[in-house]
């Protein structure tokens, strides 16, 4: 028969599973360390009698590099390891399947003034969504500019390239006659890449 019980146990007990079913980039391990910095432990871990977590893999890693040395945890008992598994997967999904209420979140973000210290958030994506349509337009107006020395960066790194095809194809070839290009060629159109002046063929 499964139980549940909230208890507090030592993050040096608790271990994850063989095959955790969501991957934590080191973005979110970031964010989570600054709501746990911010907010400390608002989400419980939930694991089973054997100590390894089913919910809060990515909690506990940032609780681990910040030092932390016990959390709040629900421990369930009684689980098939099918059930456990499930429990793994269902609480992934469910939280995707949330979305987000836009009309809700642009007030609340009205309402924050200065305060853009928000975990999981970029203060300047916060700051961009309070800024009055003039700025933005002049945001905008500099959006894909490319600079004097990007354009001579990127026209050099093209004309490296032609000078090279022109001397590979000036080469003899073995089989053909000396001075005869038009065999060398390759088949095919290309373009250059405006970044690094290499080809892309079409």
């Amino acid at each position: 028969m499964s139980g549940i019980q909230i208890e507090v146990r030592k993050l040096s007990e608790l271990r994850h599973p063989d095959r955790n079913a969501r991957l934590h980039p080191e973005k979110q391990i970031v964010e989570l360390k600054r709501s746990l910095q911010k907010n400390g432990q608002t989400r419980l871990f939930v694991i089973d009698e054997n100590n390894v977590i089913w919910i809060g893999n990515g909690l506990y890693q940032a609780m681990q590099e910040l030092g932390y040395e016990e959390a709040y945890c629900i421990v369930k008992t009684g689980m098939t390891e099918i059930d456990k598994k499930k429990l793994m997967y269902s609480d992934n999904r469910i939280f995707d399947l949330g979305v987000d209420d836009m009309a809700a979140f642009d007030a609340f973000v009205a309402e924050l003034g200065d305060e853009l210290d928000v975990p999981g958030y970029d203060d300047d994506l916060l700051r961009s969504l309070l800024s009055d349509p003039d700025e933005v337009d002049e945001m905008m107006s500099s959006y894909g500019l490319i600079t004097e020395e990007k354009k001579e960066e990127i026209s050099g790194a093209a004309e490296t390239y032609r000078r090279e095809e022109h001397e590979r194809v000036a080469q003899p070839v073995s089989g053909t006659n000396v001075g005869n290009t038009e065999e060398a060629q390759p088949e095919g159109r290309y373009v250059l890449c405006p970044k690094c002046g290499e080809k892309i063929w079409l």
